[in-house]
């Protein structure tokens, strides 16, 4: 329905929409995972709400620009806390660092600052800092390949792309040039990464929960 609003170029609905993404998400995640214990679940859940209130703060950009700044701060927390959560799991698997991926981070990192970068002008600072913790994030769900839950590292792993392509259609639709799809695809990708960074979440704490697994 929000992607259709969208298309239709129905604010209301946009605006009605929108806020109950992530609820939603929320919504299947505990329905999901109620049966199952694990401190895990409170990253997620932190993490889901500091995406609510981004996308919350957002929807007012336009009106007074401290609201973009202010839902920038609100994903970059829902960001560290999705590093918080691949940091454990990391740290309980005993994940070994791969050079190649930090590199390919880093190249990324890299060159999309330096296309903004002449764009950027007093948001250079804010957009350094998210830049680096979302790169963050993606460095960490790429290692999560190395798992022996392979459906969850799939989830995670795509999750996490989807998310910085997201960021990165954003960032390019405002600070370099606005385009007319560029709503549809943020959006698009933006509900698809949280979908699977929450069906990973569901199905690795679910797999954690099944007796004679190493915790």
């Amino acid at each position: 329905m929000h992607l259709i609003a969208i298309v239709l170029h129905n604010q209301l609905l946009t605006n009605i929409t929108k806020p109950l993404l992530i609820p939603a998400v929320a919504l299947f995640f505990i329905s999901a995972s109620l049966f199952t214990s694990s401190p895990l679940k409170t990253y997620i859940l932190l993490a889901l709400f500091s995406s609510w209130l981004g996308d919350i703060l957002l929807m007012f950009q336009t009106n007074q620009a401290s609201f973009f700044i202010a839902g920038l701060i609100a994903f970059l927390i829902a960001h560290i806390f999705y590093i918080v959560f691949f940091y454990r799991i990391w740290v309980n698997q005993q994940l070994k660092i791969k050079p190649l991926i930090l590199l390919a981070v880093v190249a990324f990192y890299a060159a999309l600052i330096s296309f903004l970068l002449p764009h950027l002008g007093t948001m250079l600072f804010p957009v350094l800092i998210y830049g680096f913790v979302i790169s963050t994030m993606l460095w960490f769900a790429l290692h999560m390949y190395l798992l022996r839950y392979k459906v969850a590292a799939a989830h995670f792993i795509s999750g996490a792309i989807l998310f910085v392509i997201s960021d990165s259609v954003l960032a390019i639709n405002k600070f370099y040039q606005p385009f007319p799809a560029a709503s549809f695809i943020i959006m698009l990708t933006y509900a698809l990464a949280q979908w699977q960074l929450i069906r990973g979440a569901v199905v690795y704490i679910a797999e954690k929960s099944i007796p004679n697994k190493t915790v």
